[in-house]
């Protein structure tokens, strides 16, 4: 069997109503979402589950009146194993902290702990969040649970695997470069990038502290917008989240100031590119004449700098990545190398040439040679600068041009597992639509608009000013319904009509 659509789970927000009128309790919903997840081991999306905390946890607010409980109601989360839970394994998909148990809950943890939320277990991931299709974890890739030949995207594979496939109505990742909105449009769910600084960092494993930014996918807009008003705000152990207040995202659904009628769409042209897959252009343009027949303007928009914008980022990413993967050196804690170790010297070099995976490694000896005395300014000072100018092309264009833009999120649908592990440049170009929103800083949504002759999934990207998600998941809500309504249904487990 190739594939492992089955029937489509409850959204977050169905879970949480049904926890309301007591259709099941929190140890009947859990129950069953572990025991799903055993059935679809294949998938490989977790990493680790621990029953008996989960239904500890489940009992313990199921002794509360609903009235009593949090935001979430004891509806399980799956969350990303580069986001520390405390008493859980968070191994970052590495071998270096394959045993290593935080002591303490990332702030987003500790939020969603705080409205009731059970963490379900952590999900897979491309080590240390260093990939595009989950194929760098040490403990193996994770399987698109559409095709299981094929990847789920990377780095948040196993989360976007998870609620695809049912086991998760919900599940947390982060994005670095696209590791939230690119594995979300292969698994056919939704995944939401926010401005960086709107969630906390705080707890989060670093891979590239300027870029990084915890995001969540689902199967609905409304579960995006109720999880982001519970993780986003400011946050003390975070000195980079934001002071800006939150708008008020859990009621989405109520709104109805939102009209596309009036709404600039904006075309970036530099994202139509020859060599783009051509089923995934005419996904985003039949989402394009929806919106135009909504009443939205569509204007052709210009991002001069795109082209530049991969080289910036795999010099920027990489040289963070030395710096903050230097604290793996088998003396504080993690892995620590047994044989040939003679001096502290050889306990750094063998730790860490063991430790590491080979793209890890790679990603390490850029950084640190494009830090180095000499190159320094040639390369990390100079990608900088340029950085700013892919930020004032997106700053300049939704001043004057548009209020939101609309991209495809990746060059083609979901490819088969190890067709590009062989070519590094090409695995890289599989983000080049999503790398200038995280050097930008900007919120970004993938929101599934179709699917490939193959069957699988294609996901669109809309692209906001900062501090713009309420635009975003209006936009996503309305759309998400009127899609529906055609018949063009984008949950799980249905069919393109």
């Amino acid at each position: 069997m190739s594939s492992l659509q089955g029937d489509s789970s409850l959204s977050l927000c169905e879970v949480i109503d049904g926890l309301r009128k007591k259709r099941f309790s929190c140890v009947e919903m859990a129950t069953d979402y572990l025991k799903a997840i055993k059935e679809t081991a294949a998938l490989n999306a977790y990493l680790a589950v621990s029953e008996e905390l989960v239904l500890a946890e489940a009992a313990r607010i199921d002794s509360l009146p609903f009235e009593q409980r949090g935001a979430l109601g004891g509806a399980p989360i799956a969350i990303k194993d580069n986001i520390l839970t405390k008493g859980i394994t968070t191994t970052a998909g590495s071998k270096i902290l394959e045993h290593f148990v935080p002591p303490y809950d990332a702030t987003v943890v500790t939020r969603l702990k705080e409205a009731s939320g059970i963490v379900l277990g952590k999900t897979n991931l491309d080590e240390f969040a260093m990939g595009s299709s989950n194929e760098n974890s040490s403990f193996g890739p994770v399987k698109n649970p559409w095709n299981l030949e094929c990847v789920p995207g990377g780095s948040s594979g196993g989360s976007a695997a998870a609620v695809a496939a049912g086991i998760a109505p919900a599940a947390l990742g982060t994005d670095t470069g696209g590791s939230v909105r690119q594995p979300a449009s292969f698994c056919g769910v939704f995944g939401l990038k926010p401005t960086y600084g709107r969630v906390s960092r705080y707890g989060v494993v670093a891979y590239a502290s300027s870029l990084d930014q915890v995001g969540i996918i689902a199967q609905s807009t409304e579960d995006i917008a109720l999880l982001l008003s519970i993780i986003g705000g400011e946050d003390p152990f975070d000195a980079t989240s934001s002071r800006k207040p939150l708008p008020q995202l859990s009621q989405i659904s109520s709104n109805s100031h939102f009209d596309f009628a009036g709404l600039r769409i904006g075309l970036p042209k530099e994202y139509f590119l020859e060599g783009v897959d051509r089923e995934v252009v005419q996904v985003v343009m039949n989402l394009v004449r929806e919106l135009e027949k909504q009443g939205s303007k569509i204007v052709e928009v210009s991002l001069p700098h795109t082209k530049a914008a991969v080289a910036v980022y795999y010099i920027i990413a990489p040289a963070e990545a030395s710096s903050n993967l230097s604290r793996y050196d088998g003396i504080r804690y993690g892995f620590r190398a047994s044989e040939g170790v003679n001096s502290l010297k050889s306990t750094y070099l063998n730790s860490r040439s063991q430790g590491f995976g080979y793209e890890v490694k790679r990603r390490i000896m850029i950084g640190t040679y494009v830090l180095s005395s000499g190159y320094y300014d040639a390369f990390y000072r100079k990608a900088q600068q340029v950085r700013t100018l892919i930020t004032n092309d997106f700053n300049a264009a939704f001043q004057s041009e548009c209020d939101v833009m609309v991209t495809p999120v990746t060059s083609s649908p979901a490819f088969k597992i190890g067709e590009k592990t062989s070519d590094p440049l090409k695995m890289y170009l599989s983000d080049i639509f999503t790398i200038p929103v995280n050097l930008a800083g900007l919120p970004a949504i993938s929101v599934p608009g179709g699917f490939a002759s193959s069957g699988l999934p294609i996901g669109v990207q809309f692209v906001a000013p900062h501090f713009q998600e309420e635009r975003l998941l209006n936009l996503s809500y309305k759309l998400e319904k009127i899609l529906s309504a055609c018949g063009r249904t984008i949950r799980f487990n249905q069919q393109q009509q």
